[in-house]
């Protein structure tokens, strides 16, 4: 990365928190993934106060799957702002922002997983992500999480990390130090000429991967999926314990 220091950080947000939360079942079944509690809180809210409480004042939210329920819980929140996109159809990550992508004014902006869990051991990820961010060589910043110390984690990882913070996709059969953790700092122009239909932000990062513009960030503390129900557990066990 470059000397030259960007302490600014976006004070706008996406929170991507429309899909289904298929692999956790029944406990899906009956509430949007996003609403599921863990220790006692809705994991968005948890999200979003976090959010709140880096500087970030506005947030778009997209809505699909058990949508007005999530929409009836947000809207008792007083901070941040938040704005709702509504998808008539899925459109997975890369589509749910390009559908909203009018709304962040041309300027860059955080995209935050809802269902991402977190703990911070060396300072706030996102006050490092926006001192990490450098608009003149990035398009994309992701939070990579160490694949040895994510926790419920079984994949492949997914980059290689140089030095400089530059990401390159893990080889086909290959293990890769380092997964995305869920929190990135995106520059609009990356989503240039594309049209809105369902896809993955992974066709972003390929297309800045490509440019020399995807860099990372290492994440300094505990990083949980909850993407399963075994997951799901080993969170609440861990902030049960330590908060």
């Amino acid at each position: 990365m470059s000397n030259q220091v960007h302490p600014e950080l976006p004070a706008q947000a996406m929170v991507l928190a429309a899909g289904y939360g298929k692999r956790l079942g029944a406990v899906t079944r009956a509430r949007p993934k996003p609403l599921v509690s863990v220790a006692g809180r809705p994991v968005i809210d948890r999200v979003l106060d976090r959010l709140s409480a880096a500087g970030v004042t506005r947030c778009v939210v997209n809505l699909h799957y058990k949508g007005e329920m999530l929409r009836e819980h947000l809207e008792r929140r007083e901070a941040p702002e938040i704005e709702f996109s509504h998808e008539e159809e899925l459109l997975d990550t890369g589509g749910g922002v390009l559908a909203a992508l009018d709304r962040f004014g041309g300027e860059p902006f955080l995209s935050v997983n809802s269902d991402t869990i977190w703990r911070d051991a060396f300072g706030d990820s996102f006050r490092r992500l926006g001192r990490a961010w450098d608009p003149e060589q990035m398009d994309v910043l992701l939070l990579m999480q160490p694949t040895v110390t994510a926790i419920g984690y079984r994949g492949q990882g997914d980059f290689t990390m140089a030095p400089s913070g530059r990401l390159a996709r893990r080889r086909p059969g290959r293990l890769a130090p380092f997964l995305y953790a869920g929190v990135q700092i995106l520059h609009p122009r990356i989503f240039e000429g594309l049209e809105v239909r369902p896809f993955s932000l992974n066709l972003i990062f390929d297309r800045a991967a490509e440019a020399g513009r995807l860099y990372g960030m290492r994440h300094e503390g505990d990083w949980i999926d909850i993407g399963t129900p075994d997951g799901l557990e080993r969170a609440e066990s861990l902030l049960r314990r330590t908060g």
